[in-house]
């Protein structure tokens, strides 16, 4: 009873929090360039990105390639998001998390994918571990860190998670079993879910930094960010908030901040709020489980069979 009540003091504590500094925020899309779906081509799905951006004046986006992905056709899109305006970045090659590769094997992943993605046009030296796994430990995880910046790169790190992933899994299933979905209540539901992941990780900000940062927002390259990123964007201005580049969301202070603890995998913000003594299980949104998604979109009426 008494950790139930120092959770809720504490998640009162950060909706109460003042707002403290600037809101902006730089979007970044992890696993380009993701195949194609039962939804829509990875074609379309370039096409449809690079509208929504363009006509939404977002000032960058930073897309982490999936180097394995590439082949001719692919390449051609990642060109396009470069030609658009927008940058690449290394995802690493295999998209095989550093837990499991090591200390050893996964830099020469991250390097197998540098060797392909270092002549594209618009290509950031900058590096995202899949899932967010920076290493088993906090010893891997220091000698990762190393190994990263004498291979020339910096650290990619996301100040906001959510299960985008997830929500965009659902529609591409729903679409597979020919099953009808609501787009209407979908973009509702995607857009309430990842704004109050944003706020979400503000408010902790906040409370661990008396500030809110330049944030670096996670989401990939899938079907829903193509379908509703613009929905997404206009909500925060609705709401004052700033879209920025990554680049200049990367010279935050805190990208010199890089917390010695084990936990990361919430992203740069949680993880200094859990070097401050905030427990891990304080520091993930709700919404960061598919249990909670698939009964949110059952009770939203997202997707029903056909009759």
């Amino acid at each position: 009873m008494k950790n139930v009540s120092r959770h809720f003091l504490f998640i009162l504590s950060l909706l109460i929090t003042p707002s403290l500094g600037a809101r902006e925020i730089a979007f970044t899309f992890d696993d380009a360039p993701t195949p194609d779906s039962a939804l829509m081509t990875g074609k379309e799905r370039t096409k449809r990105l690079i509208d929504v951006l363009v006509a939404a004046k977002v000032p960058d986006a930073l897309f982490f390639v999936k180097a394995d992905y590439i082949n001719i056709d692919t390449q051609k899109r990642l060109e396009q998001y470069a030609a658009a305006g927008f940058h690449l970045a290394n995802h690493s090659y295999s998209h095989k998390s550093a837990s499991e590769l090591g200390t050893l094997d996964y830099p020469a992943d991250v390097y197998k994918a540098h060797l392909l993605l270092k002549s594209l046009k618009n290509f950031l030296p900058y590096h995202r571990f899949p899932y967010l796994h920076y290493g088993n430990d906090l010893a891997a995880i220091t000698s990762l860190q190393q190994s990263l910046t004498e291979l020339g790169y910096k650290d990619g790190y996301v100040t906001i998670d959510n299960f985008d992933w997830y929500i965009s899994s659902l529609l591409t299933k729903a679409a597979e079993e020919k099953k009808t979905i609501d787009y209407q209540k979908a973009r509702k539901l995607y857009v309430e879910m990842l704004y109050e992941a944003i706020e979400f990780y503000d408010a902790i900000a906040k409370k661990s930094l008396g500030r809110s940062p330049q944030h670096v927002m996670l989401l990939h390259e899938n079907d829903a960010a193509a379908l509703f990123v613009g929905d997404l964007i206009a909500h925060l201005r609705s709401k004052g908030w700033k879209i920025i580049s990554p680049q200049q969301a990367y010279q935050d202070p805190i990208a010199r901040n890089f917390p010695n603890v084990a936990f990361h995998k919430q992203g740069r913000v949680a993880a200094i709020a859990n070097s401050k003594g905030v427990p891990e299980s304080e520091l993930r949104h709700v919404s960061e489980n598919t249990e909670y998604i698939d009964k949110a979109f059952s009770k939203a009426g997202v997707i029903f069979n056909q009759q």
